[in-house]
């Protein structure tokens, strides 16, 4: 395999005709480079979207109120209803599968705005009312001050976390934030603490514009007596999400006496499957990057394929003299398999470093929320190049049979 006449003799036969060389090799240059590019551009979408992820559990969920559509005990179907206190208490108590129970009420954000004042500052962010468990939800830290505590809950206390937007917006640069006093619907909070969270793109846009206080002091400052807006949950070790979920909606059903089959009086987000789904479809569409890069690739290695069946009829003289000379089988199918594997193999290489370049290139260029750190890993390119290797023996195994089949005395009469 490493003699040096072999490989020289691999080198001038490609060299013979420089231009069907070429073009020939283009193919598979341009089918494992569209790969890569492919290959990229999935990894790009797949970050992206567990990007979004990045500031939730996958293993969370959240339980909101909608209408009643079936009437249930003398009850009329289109009902609203509310949440409070009580459905926490009782959720704690009956949903052992439950390990975080976070209740939560919101202004602003998706809602809406609400006007906050510091002084001659003013702005519009999210208000969130919450208990010390969402951060095992929505894991966040505090780079000054402190989160929120039990305590603040107890006591009602009228502090509150901000985000880094309205840190920007409200204070001096070397202003002084913990300590400091903002109003609230005329109510006044002390800040304790800033914020911030794993999210992305639009996610962590909003999140540094919000503004964290306790659930209890959240209800008393702005109104909503026992009401609370929407829970989020996590299960316990060895439960699922959606066994979780089945338990939860139960309890909350049989609270509000809703109708055991309204499927549609509550409102759920099941990050669990949301992630799964995520997962499912980017399986699907990594398969079918593989089979139509495989297909483009597949179509470059026929082409070399019918290139080395001419060029064995080009040489059929030449390898009738070899066989009458003494050749061994063995050596002159494995010269023509040789002459592929070097012809489909450098082809390749360049196209998986042109394609490693132009996602590395163009990657940065074109990222969004939804598409971010189009990457090629090692592994990916292992894998090429394995395909690579196999592709060059295929293409080279029938030109090889075919040499096989040329005998010595034919081939000796054979005019060039």
């Amino acid at each position: 395999m490493f003699d040096i006449d072999r490989w020289r003799e691999v080198f001038d036969t490609l060299g013979a005709n420089k231009l069907r060389t070429g073009l020939t090799a283009f193919g598979v240059l341009w089918g494992i480079f569209m790969l890569i590019i492919m290959l990229g551009a999935g990894s790009g979408l797949q970050n992206g979207v567990t990007d979004e992820f990045q500031g939730f559990t996958t293993n969370s969920l959240y339980v909101w109120t909608q209408k009643t559509t079936k009437p249930y005990k003398g009850l009329p179907s289109g009902r609203r209803f509310n949440l409070s206190n009580e459905d926490t208490k009782a959720l704690r108590e009956l949903v052992p599968e439950a390990k975080v129970i976070a209740p939560r009420n919101e202004i602003g954000g998706w809602r809406g705005s609400a006007n906050v004042v510091r002084g001659m500052n003013t702005g519009a962010y999210g208000i969130k009312g919450d208990y010390p468990e969402i951060v095992q939800i929505q894991p966040m830290t505090a780079p000054k001050g402190r989160l929120l505590n039990q305590m603040d809950i107890d006591q009602k206390r009228k502090v509150a976390v901000i985000g880094s937007k309205v840190v920007n917006d409200l204070y001096e640069p070397e202003e002084e934030v913990i300590g400091s006093s903002i109003r609230m619907n005329g109510v006044y909070f002390t800040v304790v603490g800033t914020f911030k969270t794993k999210k992305s793109g639009r996610e962590a846009e909003e999140d540094a514009q919000s503004i964290f206080i306790p659930l209890s002091s959240f209800q008393q400052a702005f109104n909503y007596g026992q009401w609370v807006s929407y829970f989020g949950f996590m299960p316990e070790d060895g439960f699922s999400v959606a066994e979780m979920e089945a338990k939860v909606l139960k309890v909350l059903k049989e609270r509000h006496r809703i109708h055991p089959d309204d499927e549609f009086a509550f409102g759920t987000n099941n990050n669990e499957e949301d992630f799964a789904e995520y997962a499912n479809v980017f399986s699907g569409i990594n398969f079918l990057i593989w089979f139509v890069g495989s297909l483009t690739l597949i179509a470059g290695v026929i082409g070399i394929s019918n290139i080395m069946l001419v060029i064995v009829k080009e040489r059929t003289k030449e390898i009738g003299i070899r066989r009458a000379i003494g050749a061994s089988p063995l050596s002159i199918v494995s010269q023509i398999i040789l002459e592929a594997l070097v012809l489909t193999s450098m082809a390749g290489y360049i196209g998986i470093v042109l394609g490693v370049w132009a996602v590395e290139f163009a990657g940065p260029l074109i990222e969004d929320d939804s598409f971010k750190n189009p990457e090629i890993d090692f592994q990916t390119i292992l894998i090429a190049l394995g395909v690579l290797i196999i592709s060059g023996c295929f293409a080279g195994f029938i030109p090889a049979y075919r040499a096989l089949e040329i005998k010595p005395v034919e081939a000796l009469r054979t005019e060039n």
